[in-house]
C-alpha cells in the first residue's frame, strides 16, 4: 500500500525513524547547569543514536533540531543553537562520509547566516555519496511550511501552463515535499513527556506510529531506543485497512 506515492511497510521493524529531540533545558536545570550545557549534551546524543539506528537496520533517521517557531526564543539561546549546529556540521560530516551516511538538511535556509549556509552546503556535498543510511536534520522547518511550499510550486506550474488543476493529486504534491525520496516515517518519537508533534512532518507522519517518552533527550540512549522500537513492534499497522475478523468501523 502507498500514500503520496511512497510504499508503506508494515512488517518488521521501522525503516525510517523521526525524533523530536526535546528536554535539553530541563535536563540541564535538573543538574544545576546552564541551558547551553543541555544543548551541548543533546548534540552529543545524536552521534550515539545514529550508530544505534544503523545497527538496528534503520535506514533513515530524521531529527527535529530547530523549528520555524524556535526563532522566538531568546536571542542568546538562538545564537548558541546556531553555533552548535555549525560546529556539528563541520565536525561530524567527515565521520559520516567515512561511515557511508548521507546527510541532508531540510527546511528554510535563507534565515541562516551565510557562514551556516556554507557549512550546510559543504556537509551535504561531502556526504552526498553515502549509501549506508540517511541522516536528515530539520532546521528552520515547519510542517505547514513544507506543505505550503509544495502547494506553491504546483500553483506556479498551473499558472505557467505546465499542468492542469486536475493533475494535482496526492502523488503530485508529495513529489514536492521534503523527504519525498525517502521511505515513509514509520515511527515518530518525542522525548521529554510532551505529547504533541509541534508542526513537525505533518504530511509525512500521516501513518506514522507515535511514541512518547518521559526520557529527556540527552538521556535517550540505546535502551530507550530499543523500548521505542519494541513498542512499535506491538502496533497493529493496517493503514486504513482491516485485519481478518476485525469489525471495527473507521479505524486506521
Amino acid at each position: 500500500m502507498s500514500i503520496g506515492g511512497t510504499e508503506l511497510h508494515a512488517p518488521g521493524g521501522p525503516c525510517h525513524i523521526a525524533i523530536i529531540m526535546d528536554g535539553n533545558g530541563r535536563w540541564a536545570a535538573r543538574r544545576g547547569l546552564s541551558p547551553s550545557a543541555g544543548h551541548k549534551a543533546g548534540v552529543e546524543r545524536i552521534r550515539d543514536l545514529l550508530s544505534a539506528c544503523k545497527a538496528r537496520g534503520v535506514s533513515a533517521l530524521t531529527l527535529f533540531a530547530f523549528s520555524s517557531e524556535n526563532w522566538q526564543r531568546p536571542p542568546k539561546e538562538v545564537e548558541l543553537l546556531m553555533s552548535l549546529f555549525n560546529s556539528y556540521l563541520r565536525k561530524e560530516a567527515r565521520r559520516m562520509r567515512e561511515e557511508g551516511v548521507r546527510l541532508r538538511i531540510i527546511g528554510r535556509r535563507d534565515r541562516f547566516s551565510s557562514r551556516l549556509q556554507r557549512a550546510i552546503t559543504d556537509a551535504e556535498e561531502l556526504t552526498r555519496g553515502g549509501a549506508q543510511g540517511d541522516l536528515v536534520i530539520a532546521a528552520d522547518y515547519g510542517g505547514r511550511w513544507d506543505i505550503t511550499q509544495a502547494a506553491r510550486k504546483l500553483a506556479e506550474e498551473v499558472a505557467g501552463g505546465l499542468r492542469s488543476p486536475d493533475s494535482i493529486t496526492e502523488d503530485a504534491l508529495s513529489g514536492y515535499m521534503q523527504l519525498e525520496d525517502l521511505p515513509p516515517v514509520d515511527l515518530l518519537i518525542r522525548s521529554s513527556g510532551e505529547q504533541r508533534i509541534s508542526n513537525f512532518i505533518l504530511w509525512q507522519a500521516a501513518y506514522s506510529e507515535f511514541y512518547f517518552t518521559d526520557t529527556l533527550w540527552p538521556d535517550f540512549d540505546e535502551a530507550a531506543l530499543d523500548e521505542a522500537i519494541a513498542a512499535f513492534g506491538q502496533r497493529d499497522r493496517r493503514f486504513g485497512g482491516r485485519a481478518d475478523g476485525d469489525d471495527t468501523i473507521a479505524q486506521a
